[in-house]
């Protein structure tokens, strides 16, 4: 999985990130994708190189005090909730 180019993120608040379309993706995205600090750093991520559930799950286990289950569960709840936005490229 890797995040279509044409979206930036933005720090809003403490905590709080946002997520918009750019260039030729804002004429048929007209939403935004709220994240938290976690979902952010899971989304940078993946707009640096296709990853996998898997990579993910353990980017989190090396950076975040977080067991593997936790991990795994958040993973693929912020994948889905991103596949369903479609930002994938």
């Amino acid at each position: 999985m890797r995040i279509n180019p044409d979206f930036t993120i933005q720090k809003v608040g403490a905590s709080s990130y946002v997520a918009v379309p750019v260039g030729k993706t804002s004429e048929t995205f007209h939403a935004m994708v709220r994240l938290n600090e976690t979902g952010a750093f899971l989304w940078k991520r993946m707009t640096e190189k296709d990853c996998t559930e898997e990579d993910l799950v353990a980017a989190l286990l090396e950076t975040y005090e977080i067991d593997a289950e936790t991990a795994a569960r958040d993973v693929h709840r912020i994948v889905e909730i991103l596949r369903d936005s479609r930002v994938f490229a």
